[in-house]
């Protein structure tokens, strides 16, 4: 940070950036994002990593691994939550809405589409062709990022091994934010441990920031767009983890409390949020949708998104105060470290499921390739996977 010019980066500190991004610009590159982000929260992250970092130069990189670890401990989707980062960073409030907006919208107004023609013909649109190679090309993606951004964030050979430790903890099944934890205590005491104390003063309050979402429980109640906010804005407020962490909650809300879907049902939601671009929240989207019309799609996707951009404006100024700690900033590179930990181990799993045969093992080699080597944009290569698909599958 300290090398770069006023138009590369802003002080998270400043209430609005010093050289600010036109908003039209914030919303466009955005709303691209939210279009062209298949893969989930994994492959989003390395596409802004891609377009924010490496192309445009909004952020550094040490702090964009900074608003990556911060959206890691607090609830909600993350790669939307560092969407809204980058938003409050280069246009303050407004361009915390902008960002945010812009990054949901082109994904919701899809499922909504999806969603209508589930209820018109009782099951999925077929979307097979495009998303047999779109995977694979993601997969590259989120390879290029890790290795750029493992660069910038394994300082030492001490915060290498937490590395290599979260991914085996998290390939054995530990749950997300425990891995978190136990990545930036680690870090945190082993500074403990060599500097003198009296760095105490700013440790990480993210976790205690969703504590008032345990009041928002209710009992069963029929249909209606209150209470189907309310229950997406309790699990917007308490979700950490991916889209499978949600499949529980959405499970054991509107499943077993409400009884107002069924197992088919939810199935088919997680599987749409999953395979369309841009967050996988959307997956409240289509819920709502099934329940309670356009109406219900709309209080749906507000109610679960509002806590992730709440959590954001709260917590943005803390990353500046926690830097200046150095016991709270080794916690922070601890978390840092098991971010990309997680993110490695999820890309695996997502290869393990893209790769299926020559075709597309060569579109992820490729593709990560390119972007290694001649740093092209993302995009480009995601429109050159669905372009092969369709002609393969036509």
């Amino acid at each position: 940070m300290r090398g770069d010019s006023p138009s590369q980066i802003v002080s998270p500190d400043s209430p609005l950036p010093q050289a600010q991004v036109p908003l039209a610009e914030l919303a466009l590159v955005f709303l691209k994002l939210g279009t062209i982000a298949f893969g989930g929260p994994a492959a989003h992250i390395a596409m802004m990593q891609e377009e924010f970092v490496r192309k445009r130069q909004w952020i550094t990189e040490a702090d964009f691994l900074d608003r990556l670890g911060a959206a890691n401990l607090i609830p909600g989707p993350s790669s939307t939550e560092v969407a809204i980062f980058i938003g409050h960073a280069k246009r303050g409030w407004i361009g915390l809405l902008v960002a945010g907006c812009c990054f949901i919208v082109p994904a919701a107004l899809m499922v909504s589409l999806i969603a209508a023609a589930y209820v018109a013909y009782g099951s999925l649109p077929q979307a097979a062709g495009i998303l047999y190679t779109i995977k694979a090309a993601v997969i590259g993606v989120i390879v290029q990022a890790l290795w750029s951004l493992a660069r910038t964030a394994t300082k030492t050979k001490f915060l290498a091994f937490i590395g290599v430790v979260a991914i085996v903890l998290s390939a054995l099944g530990m749950a997300p934010l425990l891995v978190l934890v136990i990545a930036g205590i680690t870090s945190g005491a082993a500074l403990w441990f060599k500097k003198p104390r009296g760095a105490l003063s700013a440790v990480p309050l993210f976790g205690k920031l969703a504590l008032f979402a345990g009041t928002l429980g209710a009992a069963a109640a029929p249909v209606s767009l209150l209470r189907l906010f309310l229950s997406f804005l309790k699990i917007g407020s308490v979700v950490f983890g991916s889209g499978y962490v949600l499949l529980a909650f959405l499970r054991a809300e509107f499943i077993e409390h409400l009884h107002w879907l069924t197992e088919k049902q939810l199935i088919d939601a997680v599987a749409v949020g999953q395979f369309t671009p841009g967050p996988v929240f959307t997956t409240a989207t289509f819920i709502g949708y099934l329940v309670a019309g356009i109406p219900g799609a709309v209080v749906a996707t507000v109610g679960v998104f509002v806590p992730g951009f709440v959590f954001v404006a709260l917590s943005g100024r803390l990353i500046p105060k926690l830097r200046r700690s150095l016991l709270a900033a080794g916690i922070l590179d601890g978390v840092v470290v098991g971010s990309l930990a997680l993110m490695a181990v999820v890309g695996w799993q997502l290869g393990r499921a893209a790769i299926v045969d020559w075709i597309t093992l060569s579109i992820a080699v490729v593709s990560a390739g390119l972007l290694l080597r001649f740093r092209i944009n993302s995009a480009w290569l995601i429109g050159g996977a669905a372009v092969i698909g369709w002609l393969v599958r036509a």
